[in-house]
């Protein structure tokens, strides 16, 4: 509960942080189509990004008799929390490692390397899908994609803003003042929503090492797992 309430505060202040910026600026036509653009683009990679993820990894599916171990503990645990059965994907890379990507629970992919699979027993193994699925249960990518508009956005407003002349006619007559407040702004306002959207992501990792902990019973297998 407290991860989920720092997030919505984190993302309340990434907005307030885009909407002072627009005001600052000179106006809202410039935020408005900053946003319209940077909200385009990851509209589309919320739709396509578990595509674009499995691909650059070389994420092959794999059939049950393949990786029945992998496919015994996702089908026991999204019984468990009521979950559709993800597509499962095996990565031939010996980093162990495992993710899961996709916008909701039923348009949602694990993928286990073989590393992991060679690395970890099936209780630790079980304690790492167990927070991959929480991931997906509690839609950490529309989230991360939600935080990822407004920073792209915010920070396309300040390189607008700076071609622009730093914020139209009242930026300018107020003279040197003004274009250095501008050339701060552009440095430091997507620095801060940078920085607040890897406190975004930690947040949502703790959240999902507590409800994996949970789905399993097990912390401490997936403990020695992390």
């Amino acid at each position: 509960m407290r991860n989920n309430v720092k997030t919505l505060v984190l993302m309340s202040v990434l907005g307030a942080l885009f909407v002072l910026v627009g005001q600052l600026v000179g106006g809202t036509s410039g935020a408005i189509t900053a946003l319209v653009i940077a909200g385009g683009i990851n509209f589309l990679m919320y739709f396509f990004s578990d595509k674009i993820a499995l691909a650059s990894t070389g994420a092959k599916p794999v059939e049950e008799h393949e990786l029945p171990d992998v496919y015994g503990i996702v089908r026991s645990l999204t019984q468990r929390e009521n979950m559709p059965m993800p597509r499962i994907y095996l990565i031939p890379s010996a980093q162990p490692n495992a993710f899961a990507t996709g916008r909701s629970p039923r348009h949602a992919a694990v993928a286990v390397t073989t590393g992991i699979m060679q690395m970890m027993d099936l209780k630790e193994l079980e304690g790492v899908l167990a927070h991959e699925l929480s991931h997906v249960r509690n839609r950490d990518v529309l989230i991360a994609t939600i935080a990822a508009t407004v920073a792209a956005a915010l920070s396309f407003l300040m390189r607008m803003a700076l071609w622009g002349g730093l914020g139209g006619d009242d930026r300018r007559d107020s003279g040197p003042l003004g274009a250095l407040l501008g050339l701060v702004g552009l440095i430091l306002a997507p620095l801060a929503a940078m920085i607040i959207q890897l406190a975004i992501s930690r947040s949502r990792e703790f959240e999902a090492d507590h409800s994996g902990a949970e789905m399993t019973g097990s912390p401490l297998a997936l403990a020695r797992a992390l």
